[in-house]
């Protein structure tokens, strides 16, 4: 058996008029890269979703129209929904799309982490009392079933990006801000979302192994972060951070450590390839391991590009998957 799992921030996918964008451009540029891929799951990132009639349910028309005719169009699909649990949102979607059947799947949204509670200080006007801190998006769990029968723990996660929260009264209308504390204390608050959604994952992850201490789990998506930063760190729980050799089973491996650190970058920010996205695995799943690759041959500049391409089709993140095989017979499937 081969699996390949893949992760793609597919950058505000939406078939509505996008000034300049032409979603045909787009399909014809996305649907050749999921191809390549050849994966039996895939974990997306902004994914939009709208009704196509007045009133009707939101739909994904966009990630519709790029599947159509490849492998994936028909293929198991769960999606995440709003704060309340009823619809898709608007905007950034997570979804994972499955060759295997999916035994279950669940959100998490503050199920694990309550929301942490700050007062802002440069604030006009000052709140009374502290704030509720939430994060912007759920994490999207999907088990499923391998052929073998073992299961298979997958987790898509898009963590806040390192750009700072929207403060009353600190921030112009066009994206300026009037005073350096007021963008710091944004930026500050920015780090507590980030952090806080890398602690509901680790939460989620070490609920799966208490209960299946030789889980097969891959956490998968756009960290925003590397894996020196803190939110990684946070998600991986190395034993040099936990200082106890009893929980090293525990921690999770970025693959992409198995590349060549000049292929090792997902986005390329102000002439600076660095590795946003990333898979993540136990222990157990290690011991599958076969490979990654990084699609990033095409990659542009996520600042600079925009400036000198109108209505650009592309994702300024790259593609990024992992193959995987079983042991073999005699081979122990829960080795790392």
């Amino acid at each position: 058996m081969r699996l390949r799992i893949a992760t793609f921030n597919l950058e505000n996918l939406d078939d509505r008029p996008q000034g300049a964008i032409d979603f045909d451009d787009r399909v014809a540029v996305l649907r050749p890269q999921f191809q390549r891929l050849r994966a039996d799951v895939l974990c997306l990132q902004e994914v939009n979703a709208h009704p196509t009639i007045k009133g009707g349910p939101r739909l994904f028309t966009a990630l519709d129209r790029v599947l159509a005719g490849t492998e994936y169009e028909h293929w198991h699909r769960v999606v995440s929904l709003n704060r309340g649990g009823q619809r898709p949102a608007d905007k950034h979607n997570l979804a994972i799309v499955s060759r295997f059947p999916v035994i279950s799947h669940r959100q998490v949204w503050h199920d694990l982490v309550e929301p942490c509670r700050w007062r802002p200080t440069l604030a006009t006007p000052r709140p009374e009392t502290a704030e509720a801190v939430e994060w912007d998006r759920p994490l999207l769990l999907a088990v499923l079933l391998l052929p073998d029968g073992r299961a298979l723990h997958v987790i898509n996660v898009h963590l806040r990006a390192p750009r700072a929260v929207w403060l009353s009264g600190q921030k112009e209308r066009f994206g300026r801000w009037l005073s350096v504390g007021g963008w710091a204390e944004g930026f500050f608050l920015a780090s507590v979302k980030q952090a806080g959604q890398a602690l509901e994952a680790r939460l989620l992850v070490d609920g799966i192994l208490d209960a299946e201490p030789d889980a097969l789990i891959a956490v998968c998506g756009d960290f925003n972060a590397t894996d020196r930063e803190a939110s990684l760190r946070i998600v991986r729980g190395d034993e040099e951070d936990t200082g106890n050799g009893h929980l090293a089973s525990r921690m999770l491996v970025p693959l992409e450590r198995t590349l060549p650190e000049t292929l090792r970058f997902s986005v390329i920010h102000h002439g600076h390839p660095t590795m946003l996205d990333h898979i993540l695995v136990s222990r157990p799943l290690l011991g599958w391991y076969r490979g990654s690759e990084v699609h990033n041959e095409t990659l542009g500049d996520e600042l600079m590009s925009p400036l000198a391409v109108q209505g650009t089709p592309e994702s300024y993140h790259a593609p990024v998957v992992a193959e995987f095989a079983p042991p073999g017979k005699g081979e122990n499937p829960g080795s790392a």
